[in-house]
């Protein structure tokens, strides 16, 4: 009997789509609208993604443009981004809002470094659970000697892939950061 690791792969994956998720969300100094993803505006009476409210749209590589399509929730806009504190300024004007990217200085640079390799190591984490919990469901099975040997080193065979994807992703992330 051949063990089954298809749901074991799909988990693994999430951890890597979330590590990329949360790096694309982070502000690297370029204009990004995945940057303004975590942002919600209260408008009719809840709160809601910005690209429910709005298109958001690159300007130039520093800037992204807004544009609501109900011009009443400019304000609440540019407040949610405000108060987000993504260390981005705005400018109103009559068409919208333009997202202003600072200059990261070296100081920024290193700080988002750290943020990365935090990231990381919470994504290293979540594949270590993710992979006790498969060898956990693993000795419940009911598989002989040899299986369960085979189906421990394919495991470990995706945990190792894994880890040097994540690996990728961050090195990848870094030297966007520092260049």
């Amino acid at each position: 009997m051949q063990y089954n690791l298809a749901n074991f792969k799909s988990d693994l994956k999430k951890a890597e789509d979330f590590l990329s998720k949360g790096y694309s969300e982070l502000n690297i100094g370029r204009a990004s609208p995945m940057v303004l993803d975590s942002v919600s505006v209260e408008s009719y009476g809840q709160k809601q993604p910005i690209k429910n409210v709005a298109s958001v749209s690159i300007e130039d590589p520093k800037t992204l443009r807004i544009n609501p399509w109900d011009k009443s929730v400019i304000k609440e806009i540019e407040k949610a981004i405000m108060i987000a504190d993504l260390g981005l300024s705005t400018a109103v004007d009559e068409s919208g809002i333009r997202v202003i990217f600072p200059q990261l200085t070296g100081e920024t640079r290193q700080k988002l470094v750290k943020i990365l390799k935090d990231r990381l190591e919470d994504a290293r984490i979540s594949v270590r659970k993710i992979r006790q919990d498969e060898m956990d469901l693993l000795q419940k099975a009911e598989l002989n000697e040899d299986e369960l040997k085979r189906s421990k080193d394919d495991i470990q065979k995706i945990v190792d892939e894994t880890n040097k994807n994540l690996e990728g992703i961050f090195s990848k992330k870094e030297q966007e950061v520092l260049n």
